[in-house]
């Protein structure tokens, strides 16, 4: 672990966290984000700076929860076989699963779909002290239900208030919510794990040609990859109405699994170093009591010393006795 000061840890994590942030504060192309970035680093060198956050992420973790008072949500978006699932697991290798929840938001029940939208997630939220994580989340209502019209159909919506702006008006909505809940201690980071269309061919032949792997694959993939440029163009008018200060997109460049770990596990723990996370600390009247508490323990542990001795003794004493 780092023993370097907040800010020089900050200096040392910025480059991969930086170039990836977008807050909504400027104009916003997907396009213009590589894929395949690699950071002007190899892999050996990634893999280092990933152990590095593991523990970081670990020792923050543990503040955090001690701590109750923040909470951290982190949500991950992208298109199939983008790697989410296997960035979440390598980037949390080691942290204390107590103190972290995975929620998975796939096509909706009917109970749910008797609540609004946002219903599902929000009882999925992570209580102070703790990480959630959304493994997609309720931006799949700006995305799956924008391609697919007829899952828009399914929601129970009153007819006159699916216009032509519910996307407009779905982006502010989410962006008012999760402005609420900045306001109320979670910290928000939003991840789109940005992988190219011949990255995501090569990882479906994968898929398709290992046979542990097979298991991954689903025809709907193909389907939903015959709508690529719908999909681009749902990500790109999202991303850039529901980017916020307080609740930033990171565009992580996902062509290399092992880059996305550097830039997701690196954002992670400088948004965590930015909270200044301390243990809480004991008061003096506290302290009092466990020094006395502890003073008892001690006497406690003597005396059973003591007693062991005694019966030793008398048990040595038995035996030569015995023995005349």
């Amino acid at each position: 672990m780092s023993n370097k000061p907040s800010q020089s840890l900050a200096d040392e994590l910025k480059p991969f966290v930086a170039p990836f942030r977008f807050d909504g504060s400027a104009e916003f192309h997907l396009k213009s984000y590589p894929t395949a970035e690699k950071g002007g680093i190899d892999k050996d060198a990634g893999g280092k700076i990933i152990e590095a956050n593991r523990k970081r992420l670990n020792d923050f973790q543990e503040k955090l929860y001690a701590q109750d008072r923040w909470s951290l949500l982190l949500i991950f978006q992208g298109m199939d076989a983008a790697g989410k699932d296997s960035a979440i697991k390598s980037v949390f290798e080691g942290v204390n699963p107590q103190g972290c929840e995975v929620s998975s938001f796939k096509q909706p029940s009917s109970r749910e779909l008797d609540h609004d939208y946002m219903w599902r997630a929000m009882v999925a939220l992570p209580e102070r002290g703790r990480i959630g994580i959304f493994n997609r989340s309720y931006y799949e209502e700006c995305l799956i239900v924008r391609v697919h019209p007829e899952v828009l159909d399914k929601q129970k919506l009153p007819k006159k208030l699916v216009t032509k702006n519910i996307w407009r008006e779905r982006f502010e909505d989410i962006s008012a919510i999760e402005r609420y809940l900045s306001r109320n201690g979670t910290m928000i980071l939003k991840f789109f794990l940005h992988v190219s269309k011949e990255e995501q061919r090569q990882r479906f032949l994968g898929r398709l040609e290992e046979p542990a792997k097979n298991w991954k694959f689903s025809m709907a993939d193909i389907s939903e990859r015959a709508l690529w440029a719908k999909y681009e163009a749902a990500y790109q008018d999202m991303i850039h109405h529901t980017a916020t200060g307080d609740a930033p997109w990171h565009i992580v460049p996902a062509d290399h699994k092992w880059f996305a770990r550097v830039v997701i596990g690196s954002t992670i723990v400088n948004a965590l170093d930015r909270l200044d996370l301390k243990f809480p600390e004991v008061d003096k009247a506290e302290l009092s009591e466990f020094k006395r508490i502890r003073d008892s323990l001690l006497a406690e542990g003597k005396g059973g010393a003591d007693k062991k001795a005694v019966v030793e003794k008398a048990t040595v004493e038995k035996k030569s006795v015995a023995k005349k």
